[in-house]
């Protein structure tokens, strides 16, 4: 299996999220893929706190680094750096549940915008189910909210909260397309660096394509 991360909040104490405002949910999107090997050799979590910094970049072309760390409590946690919705996110990933079939992972995200930087509530949800004997579903699942300090930004610049939420669901999409496809059996060797320079061509041209789109 090859790995993937997660973290810490940095406004927000890690063993004290900040509680979401769940009326103002900004994004709720599932995606599945197909994963060519038996239930029995798949492990996520394993999966997610090895992934290498090259790997997370090879998923999407907005992906840009990925680190490794505990809680004060222990618990696992990964920092992930990436562009969402046109916005510098760093998510600080705290392992809530680590299963072999399901991982859970909470965040208090910092969002640094051209007019400036603020916090969001993700939920990140990994979870793989049985087909049959040599195939299972992978599912993954990101909900955010918006945290009181995220209302009283965009409140402030007359911005409405759901516009951000619009121009990130196409990154997750395409996200969860190049981690099914990193997500291998324990016994496969890891991707070649040819593999994953043809999928981050792959990725590209619809991201550009949806910039574009954003931009008229």
């Amino acid at each position: 299996m090859s790995a993937i991360a997660q973290s810490s909040a940095s406004h927000e104490p890690i063993t004290k999220m900040a509680a979401p405002v769940e009326d103002h949910e900004i994004v709720d999107s599932s995606f599945t893929a197909i994963i060519n090997a038996p239930i029995e050799k798949i492990d996520i979590p394993n999966w997610c706190f090895a992934l290498s910094e090259h790997e997370y970049q090879g998923c999407s072309p907005a992906h840009i680094a990925a680190g490794f760390t505990t809680a004060p409590d222990g618990k696992r946690m990964s920092i992930n750096v990436e562009i969402i919705g046109g916005s510098l996110m760093v998510q600080h990933y705290v392992e809530t549940l680590g299963r072999k079939d399901h991982l859970i992972l909470e965040s208090v995200s910092d969002l640094f915008t051209p007019t400036g930087r603020t916090t969001i509530r993700v939920h990140w949800e990994l979870s793989v189910k049985v087909i049959d004997s040599r195939r299972c579903e992978f599912i993954n699942h990101v909900r955010s909210w918006a945290t009181k300090e995220f209302m009283a930004f965009f409140e402030r610049q007359g911005i409405r909260s759901r516009c951000f939420g619009h121009s990130a669901s196409p990154c997750r999409s395409l996200t969860t397309r190049a981690r099914r496809r990193f997500l291998r059996p324990a016994s496969n060797e890891p991707r070649s660096g040819t593999e994953r320079q043809h999928l981050a061509c792959d990725l590209a041209a619809p991201w550009r394509r949806h910039n574009d789109e954003a931009r008229t």
